[in-house]
């Protein structure tokens, strides 16, 4: 089953189709009765989709997209880039900062990377910053949006473990807030060492009415954090469910971006944007389902658990090989691939070494993201790259500019490892 779903990932078939038309291969190779597999995979698809934590993802996008439409990045951007004036590289650590914020509501890193290919390159390039280091850390910074809850990537990976989603979100606060730092403080060394990258001679003066009137950005920014917090906080707090935070946050930010100007026929192509991404996305948490359900039934998930246990790699060497074939699929195919295709055989494993499973899901998160600054796949360099519509550029320099990052992400899996309290205490001191 293993070799037929990685061989139709590799020829190109589309990742549902592989994990459904193997799974019934599998359920066929084990009773030989079609109607066996047209039964397992009806129950399976209804006890799948009636599930309303499936309406987690839309919602939270629908979130993300309608903040993202009304000019919310622009003002976090905005507001960041003049309170960080006194610092080098102010333009770049405010791209950071600001995707810090965004991550909290978009749960989208290509929404990121997208949105400010658009805002921040722009004002880099007339600040003289050099092309490779603006663009690395657009792409770089763009990651946070699956790291920083809400995460399309953390509420796949808790619909595959059977993880509260709440408790990963509260997870991933921490890491994600330790990479935007460990980001900061490289973009402050670098341009402190080689002023050229971030442009020589003296800052570029303001021309007035340039900028939008600081009252206007700190209202919008002020209310964007407020919806954040009122719908992670309820959730966190069990004011309401998963699935209801991400129902009120999808209303309040429809309310909030019709009060800046969204109009009526934005507000539809809004919709229907989110429902071209995310209705194949639940389309593919079926089909990852059932697969995962017939690998159990055949035992497979069990036999490379005795393998790897038996091995005498110990808890870290099991790791490194997860992380190793992460990274592996990271250059060939999409992140909630890798996720559908290793977490259902990692995960038990994992359990059975003692790893926490919250601490596990972020490593796994964090080495998945790295695929999306990795080539020859990279999907966050891509998405830039098509955002800036600039042919002088080529998509080698901007793998070559977020190198840096994806360096850095490597760090914060080193310290998860080490310091696996960095996932666990927030949802601990809820808990407690």
């Amino acid at each position: 089953m293993v070799t037929v779903l990685l061989a139709l990932v590799f020829i190109g078939v589309h990742i549902a189709v592989a994990l459904g038309g193997t799974a019934m291969l599998g359920i066929y190779l084990m009773t030989g009765d079609f109607q066996v597999v047209a039964t397992f995979v009806g129950s399976t698809a209804y006890e799948a989709v009636r599930d309303y934590v499936f309406a987690v993802i839309p919602l939270f996008m629908l979130m993300g997209e309608f903040l993202a439409k009304c000019g919310a990045a622009t003002d976090l951007f905005s507001l960041f880039n003049r309170l960080t004036r006194i610092v080098p590289g102010r333009l770049a650590v405010a791209t950071v900062i600001s995707n810090a914020v965004f991550a909290f509501v978009t749960g989208v890193s290509i929404a990121a990377a997208a949105a400010f290919s658009r805002i921040a390159y722009p004002e880099m390039k007339r600040h003289g910053y050099q092309d490779r280091f603006a663009l690395g850390c657009i792409a770089g910074s763009a990651v946070l949006g699956m790291l920083i809850p809400p995460s399309v990537l953390m509420i796949v990976w808790a619909i595959l473990t059977e993880l509260s989603i709440g408790d990963l979100f509260l997870a991933g606060v921490i890491p994600g807030l330790l990479l935007a730092l460990f980001y900061v403080l490289y973009i402050v060394g670098a341009a402190a060492l080689r002023p050229a990258l971030v442009g020589e001679g003296p800052a570029r003066r303001t021309v007035a009415g340039e900028e939008p009137a600081i009252a206007r950005v700190l209202v919008s920014t002020l209310l964007v954090i407020a919806l954040v917090a009122g719908t992670l906080g309820g959730i966190w707090f069990g004011a309401f469910t998963p699935t209801e935070g991400a129902g009120v946050g999808a209303a309040a930010s429809l309310l909030l971006a019709l009060a800046k100007g969204l109009r009526a026929r934005e507000v539809g192509q809004v919709i229907l944007s989110v429902g071209r991404t995310s209705a194949p996305l639940l389309l593919l948490l079926v089909t990852a389902q059932l697969y995962s359900r017939v690998l159990t039934m055949t035992g497979f998930t069990r036999s490379v658990q005795e393998l790897l246990l038996g091995a005498g790699l110990g808890p870290g060497g099991v790791l490194l090989l997860m992380v190793l074939v992460w990274f592996v699929l990271g250059c060939l195919i999409d992140s909630i691939s890798i996720m559908l295709l290793t977490v259902p055989i990692f995960a038990p494993i994992a359990a059975a070494l003692g790893f926490d499973p919250l601490a596990f899901a972020i490593i796994g998160i964090v080495a998945i993201e790295t695929g999306l600054l990795t080539p020859p796949f990279g999907l966050l360099v891509f998405t830039v790259k098509a955002a800036i519509q600039d042919p002088a550029i080529g998509v080698g320099k901007i793998f070559a500019g977020s190198t840096p990052y994806w360096i850095l992400l490597l760090a914060v899996i080193a310290c998860l490892w080490y310091f696996p309290a960095l996932a666990t205490f927030l949802p601990g001191l809820l808990k407690a």
